[in-house]
């Protein structure tokens, strides 16, 4: 079922969702059940699975000079989210990039999808590598996440690469796009970012889901500048606990978000990471109340393969 259906089906109710991370290379597919196990009590209508890209490592020769590998560090986004399926008749989103994907690999990913009966897409441009400072995209790939919408829609219209297809299906994925409150590091303003996500619902995308934020007041004034721009789709708050005391650092250079002061000041008092993770946890309870309390219709939460923390909130609140 698309997640527009599941969000008119449930009338006003707000639903829980989550993301999940691939597991590692080598390990298999139980990793992945183990988290979502515990979670399952809250009935979420669907579960993301992000997609991780190659990455380039340089090994040095005997002769002193470097080779460069490819490795993929996290595979199996399509094979979980079929295991998904099938053992949890749940809804599993995979992520899909533009980074590291030619147009005709698109195609032939989406199709695979569609055989499988996955009904939605999450449709993102991707970060840089490791290796480079700014986003490339493959040489017969998308620059920009609109256009990765702009092909996914075109292929539920029946239009493939190769026109001189006969008696082609179409496919009929629901197009979800991310959207970011405090704007995309590469954005020049909110606003014109605004309009870059305008152009992705304009050439397909039904809903959005954002990056995640700590004051809620940053995403409802986000929801408020999309509507006053024509953005109509459903706006899904991402959601994620702080857990260690690390995170006040690497999450504003990592993602791009500011946090609070007064949550800044709670951790800075914690001794532990123990302690650490309770206020995370206590925030994000306080932070999913609000918009529960506001009809938001779907809160998702970013569990990074770890379900202790999100079980304890979504307890809670749902």
């Amino acid at each position: 079922m698309k997640v527009t259906e599941h969000i008119k089906q449930a009338k006003g109710s707000t639903q829980f969702s989550f993301e999940i991370l691939p597991p590692l290379k080598g390990q298999n597919v139980q990793s992945i059940f183990n988290n979502i196990d515990p979670l399952m009590e809250f009935n979420p209508p669907f579960i993301d699975v992000t997609y991780h890209r190659e990455e380039y490592v340089y090994k040095e020769l005997e002769n002193g000079l470097l080779k460069k590998q490819v490795v993929k560090k996290r595979p199996g986004t399509v094979g979980i989210c079929a295991a998904i399926q099938n053992k949890y008749q749940v809804d599993a989103i995979p992520h899909i990039l533009c980074g590291g994907f030619t147009k005709e690999d698109t195609e032939n990913f989406l199709i695979d999808l569609d055989f499988l009966g996955i009904d939605n897409v999450m449709a993102l441009r991707g970060d840089a590598v490791k290796s480079d400072v700014y986003f490339k995209p493959e040489k017969e790939g998308h620059a920009y996440a609109s256009e990765l919408v702009a092909q996914i829609e075109a292929l539920n219209k029946g239009q493939y690469l190769d026109e001189e297809l006969l008696n082609v299906s179409k496919t009929d994925f629901c197009i979800g796009v991310g959207g970011y409150p405090e704007k995309h590091m590469e954005a020049p303003s909110l606003d014109r970012d605004i309009q870059f996500l305008k152009h992705k619902i304009e050439n397909g995308a039904t809903y959005i889901v954002t990056q995640m934020f700590f004051d809620n007041q940053k995403y409802f004034d986000f929801v408020d500048k999309c509507r006053k721009a024509g953005i109509t789709v459903p706006i899904i708050p991402g959601l994620k606990p702080i857990a260690t005391k690390k995170q006040l650092n690497i999450i504003p250079h990592r993602f791009h978000v500011d946090l609070p002061e007064s949550l800044i000041l709670e951790i800075i008092k914690c001794k532990t990471n123990e302690q650490v993770k309770q206020v995370g946890i206590e925030w994000c309870i306080q932070q999913s109340q609000v918009l529960k309390q506001a009809n938001i219709p779907v809160l998702h939460y970013y569990s990074m393969g770890k379900s202790d923390n999100i079980k304890t909130i979504a307890s809670s609140v749902f």
